[in-house]
C-alpha cells in the first residue's frame, strides 16, 4: 500500500465513529480514601475480559446486553463482584476496600495471581496495542528467586526461549538473547523502563549498559519481533521494565538486606506514597561483592525517583530521573585448558570497566475523551561507559592487515612496574528524544475498534575515543601520552532518526480481530573522526586516517496479527512482523585483538513470524505454545579470512525456527481446593530450535548452524507453600550451542579462548521465603545447588578474551522490613 493510500485510510478512520447499544464509565477508588485505583482488572461473568481502568481510575466500556455479571480485581484490595442493569450509557463508581495485610503469604500470593491474570498482555493496555502479538509478563511480586543479584534465570524463568548470559557482577548488566540472537548486553532487544528508551544509542550502539533492579520492579513486559511496529526495528523486539507504583497512602517504606556467597552485600530501600494529588515512588540500591574468581569485585549504587501530579481527572504529568553508577574489576577469560584445570582462576589484574548511566523522562497523559487519549514522552540519557585492561596490542598496517603486536602474557619489569600501556576505550552518549501516542476506538455494528497513531523524533550525540591507558593496576581511566601507541580511533557518531508509526485493531466479532500495522523509518547515522594506521615495517611512516561517512535510509516495516478468541480457555494467534536492525558504531571502528572488521559490513534485514495457542482453564491449568520463524538477511558474524584471521562481517542469510512452550499447573486448585493455606504448583518452559545459513558468500558456511542457539532450551520447577512458607525449585539444561559461523567444536585441549562451542550444562536453584508478619519477611536460596561447573559465553573482547566462567554454588539470604 502506498503511504498516501495509507494516509487516507487513516484520516477516514479518524472521522468514523458509530454508538455503541450501551456505553458504561466506571469510576472505581478506594472506599476509605477516594483515590482513583489504576489497573483495575474488570471481567465480565467467569472469564470474559473487559479491560483495565487507566491512571484517573476510569474504565469505559461496551456491552451488548443490559444485564451483566462483573467482578472486579486489584491486588491488595478485596474482589467485588455485583449485578448491574443498564438503562443507556451512563457513569457507574465502584468502591474497593483494602486487605488487611495478617493475610498469610500463600493467601495473598494467590490474590495476586488473581489480580493479574493470565502472563500475556491485554489487546490494548493505555496507549499501546498488544492484539495478536507473542507477549510475556513477568509478574516479580510471583517470581521466587535472588532479586538482590538480579538472576535472570530464575526471574525469567518463564518466558520462553531466551538464552542467557550467565554474570558474577552481582547483575549489573543484563545480557539475553532469543531466537539465534546474541545475548551480549541485550543489544538486540529495544529496552525500555516505564515505557522510553535506557540503552546508550538505540541506533547506533543499542547495548544496555544499565538494568533496572528487580527489587523495584512490578512487571517486565517481554513483546517478541513484532514491537517493530511499535518500538522499533529490532529482530529480539521488546523488553519494558516497569516499576512500582506509588502506593495508596501517604507514606511506606521498605527496606531489604541480603548478605550472600563471595562477599556480596546489597541494599535496596524504597519510599512511596500518595498525598492529594502528588504521588511519589523513590528507591536506593547499593551492592558490593568480591566475585568468585580474583579480580573480579565490583561496587554499584542506583537511585531513582518518579514524582506524579495529577493536575485534573484528565490530565495526569510524571517525572522521573535515574542514577546508575558502577566500577567492575574484570577477571578476563579463560582457554579450555585452564577452564578444566580451575575454572576460579584469573591471570589478569588490570582490567576494569566503569559506567556512569543518568536517565530522564517527562511524560504527560491526557484522556481527550471519552474513548481517545494521548501520551507525550520526552526523554534523555547523559551516560558513559569506560574500559580499560591490556588484551594483548593489535595493529592495522599499511596492508590492510591486522596481526597481533604483542603476543603473550602482559609482562612487567624487574621491578614491578609493568612494561605496555593498557587498551582504553571511553564512550560518551548524550541523547534526547520524543515519543507520542494517540490511541482512540470507535464502535462499528456490535463490535469495538481500536486504533494507534505515534510518532518519534530521536537525536544522538556520542563520542567514543579508543588510545593508550595508563601502565598501572588500577582504575585509571585517564589517557597517557604513547607515541606510536597502535590502538588508536576518535569518533564522533552524531546519529537522528524519525519515525511515525500505527495500528488499528479491526475486530470482525467479538472472538475474530485483525491488527495490521505499520513503521516508517528515517534514519540518519554519520561518523566523523580518524584512526591510526600503523606501519610495523617502519613505525616512523604510521599515520592517522580522516573517515566521515553519512548514511540515510527511508523504509517503511510492516505487521499484521490475528487473534481468534472464542473464549478464556483457547485463543489462536498469529503475527508477522519485518525487521532491521542498523550497523552499529561499534561494529565499524573498535580495535579488538581477537578478530578484524570488514570495511564493507552493513545493516541486516528480515522478517518474524508467530503462529500459537493459549488459554487458561479456571484457575488450573494456563498454557501458551507456538511456532515461530525468522529470516535473518545480512546476518553480522566471524569468519577466518584467507590469512587465518577472524574477520567480523556480514556472512549471509539465515533461517531460524522453533517450537516454544509454557505450561503452568496449579495442582493445588486442582486436588485440594480447600486447603486455602496451601499453594502447590508445577511449571514446564521448553524451546527447540533449528537453525541453517541459508546462502553465503563464506566458503563452508551455508548449510551450517547459527550461532548462540541451543537444540533444547528447558526451565522447569515446583512450588510449594504452606501458611507463611513459600518454597521453589528450578531445573535448567541448555543444549549445546555453536558461537561462530564455521561451527567449531568443542575442544577440551584447545589452547586458543574464543574459539569452541559452548558444551551443554544444567543447573538446580532453590528458594525459600517466610512470612514472619505483615512488616518481616526473610527470604534464602542456593543457587547451582549441584554446584556444577560450566560456562554460557566465549568473549571475543572485554572482559575476556576467553571462556568467562559461570558462578558455582552460591547462597543468598534477604530481610525485608516493611514500615507504613
Amino acid at each position: 500500500m502506498k503511504l498516501k493510500d495509507f494516509n487516507i485510510l487513516v484520516v477516514c478512520l479518524l472521522f468514523v465513529q458509530f454508538a455503541f447499544a450501551y456505553q458504561i464509565t466506571f469510576k472505581i477508588q478506594n472506599t476509605q480514601t477516594q483515590q482513583a485505583l489504576e489497573g483495575v482488572q474488570v471481567v465480565q461473568g467467569s472469564n470474559t475480559f473487559v479491560g483495565l481502568t487507566n491512571y484517573q481510575g476510569v474504565l469505559q466500556a461496551n456491552f451488548k446486553n443490559s444485564k451483566v455479571h462483573l467482578m472486579f480485581f486489584y491486588y491488595g484490595y478485596a474482589v467485588v463482584e455485583q449485578d448491574f442493569v443498564f438503562t443507556g450509557n451512563q457513569q457507574i463508581t465502584v468502591n474497593l476496600t483494602p486487605l488487611q495485610e495478617e493475610l498469610s503469604a500463600v493467601i495473598l500470593n494467590a490474590t495476586k495471581r488473581i489480580n493479574y491474570g493470565l502472563t500475556t498482555l491485554k489487546p490494548v493496555e493505555g496507549t499501546h496495542i498488544y492484539a495478536g502479538k507473542k507477549t510475556e509478563v513477568v509478574n516479580l511480586d510471583l517470581v521466587s528467586g535472588n532479586k538482590a543479584t538480579n538472576n535472570p534465570r530464575q526471574i525469567f524463568a518463564k518466558v520462553a526461549g531466551l538464552n542467557i548470559y550467565d554474570s558474577n557482577d552481582g547483575g549489573l548488566q543484563l545480557n539475553i538473547g532469543g531466537r539465534g540472537l546474541d545475548p551480549n548486553r541485550t543489544a538486540n532487544f529495544n529496552t525500555r523502563q516505564n515505557d522510553y528508551d535506557i540503552s546508550a544509542d538505540v541506533l547506533g550502539y543499542p547495548e544496555s549498559y544499565y538494568t533496572p533492579p528487580t527489587e523495584a520492579l512490578e512487571q517486565i513486559q517481554v513483546i517478541r519481533g513484532a514491537a517493530s511496529l511499535q518500538y522499533g526495528t529490532q529482530f529480539g523486539g521488546l523488553i519494558n521494565f516497569i516499576t512500582k507504583k506509588p502506593v495508596d497512602k501517604p507514606i511506606e517504606v521498605i527496606t531489604r538486606n541480603t548478605v550472600a556467597s563471595f562477599g556480596t552485600l546489597a541494599n535496596f530501600t524504597s519510599v512511596s506514597g500518595t498525598h492529594n494529588k502528588l504521588s511519589y515512588y523513590a528507591y536506593y540500591n547499593g551492592k558490593q561483592g568480591d566475585g568468585f574468581r580474583p579480580n573480579s569485585d565490583y561496587d554499584s549504587t542506583n537511585f531513582f525517583a518518579h514524582l506524579g501530579y495529577q493536575f485534573s481527572a484528565n490530565t495526569k504529568a510524571s517525572f522521573e530521573v535515574s542514577s546508575f553508577n558502577y566500577l567492575a574489576h574484570q577477571p578476563g577469560g579463560l582457554s579450555d585448558v585452564q577452564f578444566l584445570e580451575d575454572p576460579t582462576q584469573s591471570y589478569l589484574n588490570r582490567n576494569w570497566f566503569g559506567v556512569d548511566w543518568k536517565l530522564y523522562n517527562l511524560k504527560l497523559e491526557q484522556q481527550l475523551s471519552d474513548v481517545s487519549k494521548l501520551t507525550v514522552s520526552v526523554f534523555a540519557l547523559d551516560a558513559s561507559r569506560k574500559a580499560i585492561g591490556f588484551r594483548g596490542l593489535t595493529a592495522p598496517d599499511v596492508e590492510g592487515d591486522t596481526k597481533l603486536f604483542i603476543p603473550g602474557a602482559d609482562e612487567q619489569n624487574n621491578d614491578g612496574s609493568y612494561v605496555f600501556n593498557r587498551d582504553l576505550i571511553v564512550g560518551d552518549f548524550k541523547n534526547y528524544g520524543v515519543e507520542t501516542r494517540f490511541l482512540s476506538s470507535y464502535a462499528f455494528g456490535d463490535n469495538t475498534n481500536y486504533y494507534l497513531l505515534g510518532g518519534k523524533i530521536y537525536k544522538a550525540n556520542n563520542t567514543q575515543k579508543q588510545a593508550a591507558g595508563s601502565k598501572g593496576v588500577d582504575a585509571d581511566f585517564s589517557f597517557a601520552v604513547a607515541d606510536q601507541y597502535p590502538n588508536q580511533n576518535d569518533f564522533e557518531f552524531p546519529n537522528f532518526n524519525a519515525s511515525l508509526f500505527g495500528e488499528h485493531i479491526f475486530n470482525l466479532n467479538k472472538h475474530l480481530s485483525i491488527t495490521p500495522g505499520f513503521r516508517f523509518e528515517h534514519i540518519s547515522t554519520k561518523s566523523r573522526g580518524n584512526y591510526y594506521v600503523y606501519n610495523r615495517n617502519n613505525p616512523n611512516l604510521s599515520t592517522y586516517v580522516d573517515d566521515n561517512n553519512e548514511f540515510v535510509r527511508n523504509f517503511v516495516l510492516l505487521g499484521l496479527g490475528i487473534s481468534y478468541k472464542p473464549n478464556q480457555v483457547f485463543e489462536l494467534y498469529g503475527n508477522f512482523s519485518q525487521n532491521y536492525r542498523s550497523v552499529t558504531f561499534s561494529d565499524i571502528r573498535t580495535v579488538n585483538p581477537s578478530f578484524i572488521i570488514d570495511e564493507n559490513i552493513t545493516d541486516e534485514t528480515g522478517y518474524t513470524g508467530d503462529i500459537g495457542v493459549r488459554g487458561k482453564i479456571a484457575k488450573k491449568f494456563s498454557y501458551d505454545a507456538n511456532v515461530f520463524t525468522l529470516v535473518y538477511g545480512n546476518r553480522i558474524g566471524q569468519v577466518l579470512n584467507d590469512r587465518a584471521q577472524w574477520i567480523r562481517k556480514n556472512i549471509g542469510t539465515a533461517f531460524i525456527y522453533g517450537l516454544e512452550s509454557l505450561l503452568q499447573w496449579n495442582l493445588k486448585e486442582t486436588y485440594f481446593k480447600d486447603h486455602k493455606n496451601l499453594k502447590l504448583d508445577v511449571f514446564s518452559n521448553v524451546a527447540i530450535t533449528r537453525s541453517v545459513y541459508l546462502e553465503s558468500e563464506e566458503n563452508g558456511v551455508a548449510g551450517n548452524e547459527v550461532e548462540f542457539i541451543p537444540f533444547i532450551n528447558l526451565k522447569t520447577g515446583a512450588s510449594f507453600g504452606w501458611k507463611n512458607l513459600l518454597t521453589s525449585i528450578q531445573y535448567t539444561l541448555i543444549s549445546e550451542q555453536f558461537t561462530d559461523v564455521t561451527n567449531s567444536p568443542y575442544n577440551a585441549a584447545n589452547q586458543t579462548t574464543v574459539v569452541g562451542a559452548i558444551p551443554s550444562y544444567d543447573i538446580l536453584d532453590f528458594s525459600l521465603s517466610y512470612k514472619f508478619s505483615k512488616n518481616f519477611q526473610l527470604e534464602t536460596g542456593v543457587s547451582n545447588l549441584l554446584d556444577n561447573s560450566y560456562f554460557t559465553r566465549r568473549a571475543t573482547g572485554y572482559p575476556g578474551p576467553g571462556i568467562i566462567p559461570a558462578e558455582p554454588r552460591s547462597y543468598y539470604a534477604t530481610l525485608q522490613i516493611k514500615i507504613n
